[in-house]
């Protein structure tokens, strides 16, 4: 009888208000094979909290804002692409992108980022990259992402939370210090191309182009020579090693099927880069070398 009426009395309580109207889930994992990071931080949401001593009264809101970082893997082992669901580029610029290859490059004109010099600081880091909506960052082969990773994600969320200029427009001549960026678009519209070139830009733009921002990279049109396309990998795809076959068994493949004037494409590679290759095919030759010296001392043995 005592448990009877306990239950009824139980049954005509009603709620005087609502119950987890506020609560929001987190996120769920996107897809497999990428990490997040969620993270929260004052904005404008309403969510009561209860009144400490001294403090304000309990209708007091304090709002929280939700910064969800996801990160992905690029082709390329050393290069991750970080998504900070924030802009990255200027608002409003037509550069496509824009590429940090050495520390003094993240200071000086046209466009220094505060970031992006925080990053390169960051040991064992050579290159930022930013596109429109995703940040790419090239590690060392020597160096460990399980030391580099977390130190990336603490610099982006500090930027994204501060309200801070990701990237500034400073006017001023065009840099040559490491700093690679487009003034224009090149996949974008010119009247003075021919109709090959359009076919060209247009292929890039609307069936290469977000494949290869998928991977954390951009491309760029260098022109079109004697049926040779030329092109420009950046981002992680710049120092990728399956970067000649994207080109070859992807991009020139696709070009060539649609655009029987295109007979190839060639990679274009900056003054610095063919310098680092040449440098590259010695240190192989030497190697080579020292192999073949050492196999013959032995057999002589």
């Amino acid at each position: 009888m005592y448990r009877y009426n306990a239950l009824k009395s139980l049954a005509s309580l009603r709620l005087t208000r609502p119950i987890a109207t506020s609560i929001r889930p987190l996120p769920e994992k996107p897809w497999n094979g990428c990490s997040t990071a969620y993270f929260q931080t004052a904005s404008n949401s309403r969510r009561p909290v209860l009144r400490q001593k001294g403090g304000h009264s309990p209708s007091t809101l304090i709002g929280r804002r939700n910064i969800f970082i996801q990160t992905e893997n690029t082709p390329n082992i050393d290069a991750l692409k970080f998504l900070p669901n924030h802009p990255v580029l200027p608002q409003g610029s037509s550069i496509p992108f824009l590429e940090y290859l050495s520390p003094r490059s993240t200071l000086t004109p046209p466009h220094p980022s505060p970031l992006a010099a925080r990053l390169m600081n960051i040991d064992g880091i050579t290159a930022v990259f930013y596109g429109p909506e995703f940040i790419t960052v090239t590690k060392a082969a020597d160096a460990n992402w399980a030391h580099v990773k977390p130190e990336v994600f603490s610099l982006i969320t500090e930027a994204v939370t501060s309200g801070e200029q990701i990237v500034n427009t400073v006017a001023s001549e065009k840099s040559s210090t490491g700093q690679k960026e487009e003034s224009q678009d090149s996949l974008g519209y010119d009247e003075n191309d021919d109709e090959v070139v359009s076919m060209i830009k247009e292929l890039l733009e609307t069936r290469i182009r977000p494949a290869i921002q998928e991977d954390g990279g951009d491309i760029e049109f260098r022109g079109f020579d004697n049926g040779q396309v030329l092109l420009k990998l950046r981002g992680a795809c710049r120092t990728c090693d399956s970067s000649t076959v994207t080109l070859k068994n992807g991009i020139e493949s696709m070009l060539m099927h649609y655009i029987e004037e295109v007979k190839g494409v060639t990679q274009v590679l900056d003054p610095s880069e063919e310098i680092a290759l040449a440098e590259f095919s010695k240190f192989e030759e030497k190697l080579k070398a020292k192999r073949t010296d050492t196999s013959g001392s032995a057999e002589l043995t």
